[in-house]
């Protein structure tokens, strides 16, 4: 079993029937990652160059023809950042930032055998997003991004010109202890192990036929 596979315990994750207020037993303080503010941008990049290292296999025979390219991580690396409190707008600021993802570029070279290489894309966002007011505890902004490159062109020494497909969620978030109603710990069901049941159909059988059966 699991919370979701013929699990039917009260004490496990599930929509809520009926009052929720029922089962509610204590306050709890847990850790988590608040989010203050996000916003999500989708862009199409035109003429972006990549260019590929870490070549597999070595030494392929030129020229190279795109196939595809798509990120390795979700999570890109911030290289870039400034946050201007805009005077008139209270706790919202401009977030200026620049960040990067790995790739990885998919590529036949010309004998037909197919590789792949590293690169990177670099982005940037200006964007208006509320910032919490100063305390002692940090506030971070974050990005997460997914690429993919559909079509490119080789234009030589292992690079591309690509168009990129990008999905940008810019966050600000700080993590913090929070109160939240609990209804308890959950119960943790043992897992169901996957088998093919191959034997299922034979072990099923009757050890001799039955009495329906007609006598030669």
């Amino acid at each position: 079993m699991s919370f979701f596979s013929n699990c039917s315990s009260d004490k496990v994750p599930s929509r809520i029937t009926g009052n929720p207020i029922n089962g509610l037993c204590e306050k709890v303080c847990i850790q988590a990652k608040k989010v203050f503010d996000a916003c999500m941008k989708q862009s199409q990049e035109e003429g972006f160059v990549l260019t590929v290292t870490n070549l597999t296999p070595a030494n392929p025979t030129y020229p190279l023809t795109f196939v595809s390219a798509r990120s390795t991580t979700t999570t890109a690396q911030v290289v870039a950042l400034e946050v201007t409190p805009i005077q008139d707008r209270q706790n919202l600021s401009r977030v200026q930032i620049t960040y990067s993802v790995p790739v990885e570029v998919l590529y036949t070279d010309a004998n037909g055998v197919a590789g792949k290489g590293n690169s990177t894309v670099t982005l940037s966002q200006d964007v208006i997003l509320y910032v919490p007011s100063a305390s002692i505890m940090p506030y971070e902004i974050e990005a997460v991004v997914s690429i993919v490159a559909p079509e490119g062109t080789y234009t030589g020494e292992n690079t591309f010109t690509v168009s990129c497909c990008t999905t940008t969620i810019i966050k600000v978030v700080m993590t913090v202890e929070l109160l939240v109603p609990s209804y308890g710990y959950a119960t943790m069901p043992t897992c169901q192990e996957f088998t093919q049941e191959v034997c299922s159909g034979f072990f099923e059988l009757p050890l001799f036929p039955g009495e329906t059966n007609e006598i030669l």
